[in-house]
């Protein structure tokens, strides 16, 4: 009885590590999504690619709407300079009909993403990451062979309006990781909605 306990244990805080999802220094494993043009993507697509700006999206959450325009920015402003925007949607549509993919394809032709907006079918690629929320930013960075998370959160410190933004948390992890340093900070809170799963 007492062995059968703690395998339980033993069970239950590994269930709860892998909860957690990624932490910063971790190494990301790709993925292959469906993209809103009808192709898969991976990481790997992009060898040319120093790192990733993986930002987990969605249609009808206010804070992502609020967000759109400046998630077109990023990719603008870092794609060319080996930093691509990923937009992946982790919500079971399901639960959320307005985050089904033909919504997505819809969504994405009347903003004009410039980047890839990718479905997570079947939930599986959310829970790895760790992401709880829409929008949750994890910037990964090119390590060897590898892509290490280098920073984990939000994208600045106001979703309401982007005039008013004091701190750009991401572009200027992004720019801390191209000169080599340590972004600082590496881990900020994601303020958003919460992910849609039955």
């Amino acid at each position: 009885m007492k062995k059968t306990i703690a395998l339980i244990g033993m069970i239950l805080i590994s269930v709860s590590l892998m909860a957690q999802g990624y932490q910063v220094g971790d190494k990301a494993t790709d993925f292959r999504l469906l993209n809103v043009d009808g192709n898969y993507v991976s990481m790997s697509d992009y060898p040319d690619a120093r790192g990733f700006i993986v930002i987990f999206s969605c249609n009808h959450c206010p804070y992502v709407v609020a967000y759109e325009d400046r998630m077109i920015e990023l990719h603008n402003e870092f794609s060319p300079q080996g930093f691509p925007v990923i937009a992946i949607n982790p919500n079971d549509p399901e639960v959320q009909p307005a985050d089904s993919y033909e919504m997505m394809q819809v969504r994405a032709r009347e903003k004009g993403f410039p980047f890839a907006y990718v479905i997570d079918e079947g939930q599986k690629i959310y829970p790895q990451y760790g992401a709880t929320r829409t929008p949750h930013v994890f910037l990964l960075k090119r390590n060897g062979q590898d892509l290490e998370v280098a920073y984990i959160g939000a994208i600045d410190d106001n979703y309401q309006d982007a005039s008013q933004v004091n701190e750009r948390y991401l572009a200027n992890a992004i720019h801390a990781v191209m000169n080599n340093e340590k972004p600082d900070p590496d881990f900020t809170r994601a303020i958003g909605c919460t992910i849609k799963t039955k």
